[in-house]
């Protein structure tokens, strides 16, 4: 029988909910999603410097911590200084992250992953046009 298949009590692989605790379903990204709200900028609909200075509070780093730019590595974002809901669920989701304590402990991890050496290359590739972000490139 295909695994798929619920009627021995199978999850459904490609369902996009489970059930929490309580018993009530609970969408994926649902604790991404309320960690993203909490630094988001209601306006603009990002994650925008003020909110990136609040998360490295709650995280007990400074906004200028390399860990900051390895993390926007890590969310594939291209905005330097914002983070949309895409990357945001994107980066935390490959972290495994969905709690500040979560994400916290998750950072000296993504460290050791950085210094990899099939890594390497591509974070300072992706840091060095991350930092170019607005400024013309000749």
């Amino acid at each position: 029988m295909r695994k798929g298949n619920n009627k021995k009590g199978y999850s459904n692989p490609t369902s996009s909910s489970y059930s929490s605790a309580s018993g009530r379903a609970v969408n994926e990204w649902e604790y991404y999603d309320q960690l993203y709200n909490t630094y988001a900028n209601k306006s603009c609909g990002m994650i925008d410097p003020e909110g990136i200075e609040r998360l490295c509070s709650d995280l007990q780093v400074a906004h200028t911590d390399v860990r900051i730019l390895m993390l926007a590595w890590k969310m594939q974002a291209e905005k330097q200084g914002y983070f949309t809901l895409e990357e945001w669920r994107r980066g935390l989701k490959r972290l495994r992250a969905d709690t500040i304590a979560k994400l916290k402990k998750a950072l000296p991890e993504l460290q050791q992953e950085v210094r990899r050496s099939t890594n390497i290359l591509d974070f300072y590739t992706y840091a060095f046009k991350y930092c170019l972000t607005g400024m013309k490139k000749s």
